[in-house]
């Protein structure tokens, strides 16, 4: 509704915000069969489009206090209704995960969230890392693996859904080349090259930019950095940019 909204006038959109809030509070919700509005003060609301007498819900005293136990009850009893139908929606689709000792198992990896602005994550990026085998059960989802010395700074113990079992076969294994992590498992992304640079003026200052194409990424994922962080961060890249 509030995407509508900003669809529909634009740049003023904020100014609509209380029309946009009065459509919500007073539409029909359908996991508990009526509008917020009646939900929260026990009646409808009055407008020139949803006309009722005011006679018609004229309780005082206990019976006001009745009927309004009566309607939380209600909304909690549709409320759980709505939860178990989405829930038995879900366990169609949902599988559970179960490892035996023994198994080998890729290890979810991402990349490092550090002062680089990045928010995608490239095609050929590293998603998983391994093989590693499960050593124990530990509790209900959770599992502990023999990791390499090199991983050694990083807790045994993983939550099932950073595992990815590995179905093997021999003849198409390919040795990864390994990657540096830290201990949340988390890895630097690399630049590979400055392809363009451009000058923005930015309260009243101009500050130099300079777009970065990396590892992993095509150039139209290329993101523009600011030069100065770069050049602080990342020194060699000055002597090897690529004009496109």
């Amino acid at each position: 509704m509030l995407r509508a909204c900003i669809h529909e006038f634009g740049r003023s959109w904020d100014t609509y915000l209380p029309l946009d809030e009065f459509a919500y509070n007073n539409s029909f919700q359908s996991s508990i069969q009526m509008a917020s509005y009646e939900a929260l003060y026990g009646r409808r609301c009055r407008s020139s489009i949803g006309w009722f007498e005011a006679g018609e819900t004229n309780l005082l005293g206990p019976d006001l206090v009745q009927e309004a136990m009566d309607k939380v009850q209600l909304i909690r009893q549709r409320l759980l209704t709505a939860q178990s139908r989405q829930k038995s929606y879900a366990d169609k689709r949902r599988r559970d995960l179960v490892f035996t000792i023994g198994d080998k198992v890729f290890l979810r990896v991402s990349p490092m969230k550090g002062v680089m602005r990045f928010g995608k994550r490239g095609k050929l990026s590293h998603k998983f890392i391994g093989l590693y085998e499960i050593l124990d059960r530990v509790g209900a989802v959770a599992y502990r693996l023999a990791l390499p010395p090199e991983l050694s700074f990083i807790h045994l113990v993983f939550h099932i859904s950073m595992l990815r079992k590995c179905i093997s076969d021999s003849s198409q294994i390919i040795e990864a080349p390994t990657i540096p992590l830290d201990e949340k498992l988390s890895y630097e992304k690399e630049p590979m090259a400055i392809v363009d640079r451009q000058v923005r003026n930015l309260r009243s200052r101009e500050i130099m930019f300079v777009k970065v194409l990396w590892r992993n990424h095509t150039i139209e994922e290329a993101t523009w950095e600011v030069e100065k962080d770069m050049q602080a961060k990342y020194p060699h890249l000055f002597s090897l940019q690529v004009r496109t």
